[in-house]
């Protein structure tokens, strides 16, 4: 089991960043708001050490006045946001680049997931996570907290990519136990058309959704300039092709599909973005929720 990293550069950042809602809870003014703080009527969580990026002002002065080590008190208020991370499983999340085999669609969605929960922790805000899989849905209780957190990153560094999965059937069996308020993100490469016409479906009740489409650096740069066979990880169907020759058809008839997808969700009410697997997990969130940037 690899557990998921999240490099100490890349926690500083999302320190900067909240998830704001656009439904009810953004009316009431959750998500948007630093959820753990100090103050009236918060109730005291936990100490953990300081991390670049926090909060000068939460520092616990009089405990590094005995400990001579910085750590940041933080406090919990109950929040109506809840968080749920959505997370394909299938086996297409395997395909990673030669260039870094070690490095896979599903490690980047790991990743991208285990940042979102984070902000979400850092916010006091309640998260859960759903990852379809092959022959079944797992899905948690939402929660808050570092030991829910911890429960989650478990339950992922386990989850493998594997298979074919319906996000009809499983949105059916489970959409519904989403409440009005709650903010979805899911993290899929967005060629599964049943994950999107579930997902338009679910949008038409009201639900705030956003959608992180995860794509491999070869399928930006299409980089093969020799004679390459390619496979469909999930059907194994191969196709067998010159690269060079290929490359110009494959760049503009991809460009075409992708903003084809993103006109439909975007007719939809969901919010999307790319994210490929060599960039940083900051960058589709923060293009998500791009009113929500702190300094």
């Amino acid at each position: 089991m690899t557990p998921i990293d999240l490099p100490p550069d890349l926690r500083a950042r999302l320190r900067r960043i909240s998830l704001v809602p656009r439904g009810p809870a953004a009316a009431l003014g959750f998500g948007m708001h630093a959820g753990r703080s100090r103050g009236g009527g918060i109730e005291f969580a936990q100490y953990r050490p300081y991390e670049l990026g926090d909060d000068l002002r939460q520092i616990d002065w009089r405990l590094w006045a005995r400990s001579d080590h910085f750590f940041v008190r933080e406090a919990e208020r109950e929040s109506q946001l809840a968080l749920w991370v959505v997370l394909d499983a299938s086996a297409s999340m395997a395909q990673a680049d030669r260039a870094r085999p070690d490095w896979s669609r599903l490690h980047a969605a790991k990743r991208l997931a285990a940042a979102l929960i984070e902000i979400a922790l850092k916010d006091g805000d309640r998260f859960g996570l759903v990852a379809l899989k092959p022959s079944s849905t797992m899905m948690t209780r939402s929660g808050a907290g570092a030991r829910h957190r911890d429960q989650l990153l478990t339950a992922l560094a386990q989850l493998p990519a594997a298979g074919i999965v319906s996000w009809q059937r499983d949105f059916a069996q489970f959409g519904g136990r989403f409440s009005p308020g709650d903010l979805l993100i899911v993290l899929t490469d967005g060629f599964d058309d049943g994950c999107v016409a579930a997902l338009e479906r679910l949008a038409r009740t009201g639900r705030d959704i956003g959608f992180i489409q995860i794509l491999t650096t070869e399928e930006r740069d299409f980089p093969f300039t020799e004679n390459h066979m390619f496979e469909d990880p999930e059907t194994g169907a191969r196709v067998q092709g010159d690269g060079p020759s290929m490359r110009v058809r494959f760049l503009d008839r991809f460009h075409a599909a992708r903003a084809e997808l993103a006109a439909r969700l975007r007719a939809a009410g969901i919010r999307c973005v790319e994210h490929v697997i060599d960039e940083s997990a900051d960058l589709p969130i923060r293009a998500l929720f791009p009113a929500a940037q702190r300094r």
